[in-house]
Parts: structure tokens; sequence; C-alpha cells
């Protein structure tokens, strides 16, 4: 993700009521952290402060990650997926690391049982 870039791609607001995703990857792992989202707003704020900044849904404001805990979420690079809708911030973590709210280093915790895969790693198991 590190090419030359010398303008921004329009990001299409059009889907979501003015709002697009925005995945939060750590730049030196590449675990995922956590989703959100931005609306044209906060998108520019980002943009501009170099650090992740989401429209909160249910607040309705503008909302840095971190403003409260110190965890912020501070942009190495960003980049957008082919239909401009969802964005990609790779990001490096201030203060103590842990970005989800309830204390974890990534929002994504809890695993969900797919049948479908316990099926597939069964017949594999079965032909091994």
């Amino acid at each position: 993700m590190s090419e030359t870039i010398t303008s921004n791609p329009a990001i299409d607001f059009t889907k979501l009521e003015g709002l697009v995703p925005g995945i939060v990857q750590d730049a030196a792992s590449g675990q995922v952290l956590m989703v959100g989202f931005l609306n044209e707003e906060s998108y520019r704020k980002s943009l501009e402060s170099g650090f992740v900044t989401f429209w909160s849904r249910t607040r309705r404001k503008l909302w840095m990650k971190g403003e409260t805990s110190g965890n912020r979420l501070r942009i190495t690079d960003a980049a957008t997926d082919c239909d401009n809708d969802t964005l990609l911030f790779r990001v490096v973590v201030e203060g103590d690391g842990l970005v989800c709210h309830e204390g974890t280093i990534s929002c994504f915790t809890k695993p969900v049982a797919m049948a479908s895969l316990d099926a597939t790693a069964k017949e594999s198991e079965a032909t091994a």
C-alpha cells in the first residue's frame, strides 16, 4: 500500500445513508483491530489529523478513537476497496494498545461456530 498518491479517490458515501465502514488493521502485525463507520466529515478529519476519527451512530457525533482512553489510532496508510465504499486504515496504536472497549487488543475475540467448517474438517479427517 505504499505507492505514491497524487489524489484521493472519491469515497462513495451514498450507499449506507452517508456512512462507509472503516476497517482498522495493525500496521505491524496485520491483525484486524476494529470496524467503525465514517461519514464525509470524519473521513476528512482522519486525513487531516492522521488519527482515525469515526462517526458514532449511537451518539450521533464525531468520535476520535482513543480520545478518552489514550489508545489513539495513528494512521500509517489507508486504502479504499474496489467500489470506493469501504476504507482500510493501517495504524499504530498509541497508549497501552487495548483498542476494544472491553479491554482487549482487538474487538474480534468471540469465535463463531460454523457447522460447514466442522463438517469439512470431519470429512478431511475421514479421508486422511
